[in-house]
């Protein structure tokens, strides 16, 4: 089977779960800046780049890695949310962005597929992609709305050359995350797309959109049912919501989005909101809680958690959901379906 169809084939018998949060895990480690460096010998700090550890300190993804896995993850998520040319210039790492998504994703593949032959239980690796700190949407200058940082053309260049090298190092999917502006999640999209032709092969993609407020819109304005109706072309394998705010918060958005999408919905939280020190309080059991409750309503098809989560909230998660049928999609009416900043359906 394809990995899209091995991967529907187990959502179709439960709900699934994907792995919690990466930067707090690490974060725990307490690494110094030269245990981040390696020896490299980059020329700028390195303490804070997550993603360079697949190089320097492999050891430290993959126990996270395995913890999530033990904890009853049947997917992991590559520590790869920053393992771009942009984000990386900052590190002056521009030049390794390749070799670190490819250790990254091998790691992962290695303990997915070593998870995998103890149990005969199918795991999946998700190469993960963030959105850069740079939008096409929105102008950083107050005084020049229509500029803009980078181009459609460079942006699509930086995606293409991550969702490579994740696809060689073993990925099945590329998970295009906390989407905080559809416009760049459209550009790697079409990334995907390209690498698609060139391997003359399906890469499924995962699409996860982040809310930047209780209304339910991402920062460059759509609305959850308008963000689907701007990518359902793509045919994600999922859609769904990561990171914004707690559980509580997204539950009228998920509502939503599992009404409309005819396709897997995946669902991600944070543990809670950060309190004033910028930490998440939110025990194992009050996430796990709240997440079978969309569950229990046939919401959902993936459930895992975003900052703050923890292996241990992973595992109250899939002991919550265990036994629950996995959600159904709903038969939609084949209509024209379009999107502004809020959605249109073009009556038939």
């Amino acid at each position: 089977m394809t990995p899209r169809e091995a991967f529907k084939a187990e959502a179709a018998k439960r709900i699934l779960i994907t792995d919690g949060a990466f930067g707090t895990e690490i974060q725990g480690w307490k690494l110094t800046e030269a245990q981040y460096a390696g020896d490299l010998g980059l020329a700028k700090d390195q303490k804070g780049n997550n993603d360079i550890l697949a190089l320097t300190k492999p050891e430290v993804p993959e126990a996270i890695h395995r913890a999530y896995f033990e904890a009853g993850a049947d997917i992991a998520e590559t520590n790869t949310f920053s393992a771009n040319r942009i984000s990386q210039a900052d590190y002056a790492a521009e030049h390794l962005v390749r070799e670190i998504n490819i250790a990254s994703a091998q790691l992962a593949r290695r303990i997915a597929d070593e998870f995998e032959a103890k149990d005969g239980r199918p795991r999946f690796v998700a190469g993960a992609i963030g959105p850069t700190n740079k939008t096409l949407s929105l102008s950083p200058d107050v005084n020049d709305p229509g500029f803009r940082e980078i181009s459609w053309d460079e942006l699509v260049d930086v995606y293409h050359e991550q969702a490579a090298a994740l696809v060689e190092g073993g990925a099945d999917f590329i998970l295009i995350e906390t989407v905080f502006d559809t416009l760049n999640a459209k550009a790697a999209i079409m990334a995907v797309k390209r690498l698609e032709q060139q391997l003359g092969r399906e890469v499924p993609i995962m699409l996860s959109m982040t809310l930047t407020d209780l209304s339910g819109r991402n920062l460059s304005g759509h609305t959850v049912e308008a963000f689907w109706h701007a990518v359902r072309h793509a045919k994600p394998v999922t859609i769904g919501l990561n990171c914004s705010f707690g559980a509580t918060q997204l539950r009228p958005h998920v509502k939503v989005l599992s009404e409309i999408a005819d396709t897997l919905i995946m669902v991600y939280p944070n543990a809670g909101l950060p309190n004033e020190l910028g930490e998440y309080d939110e025990l194992p059991a009050q996430t796990a809680a709240l997440v079978h409750e969309w569950a229990d309503a046939g919401q959902v098809n993936i459930l895992g958690g975003c900052c703050g989560s923890t292996p241990a909230h992973i595992e109250a998660m899939a002991k919550a959901v265990a036994g629950l049928p996995a959600r159904t999609l709903p038969e939609l009416e084949p209509v024209t379906r379009l999107a502004g900043l809020e959605p249109f359906v073009m009556a038939g």
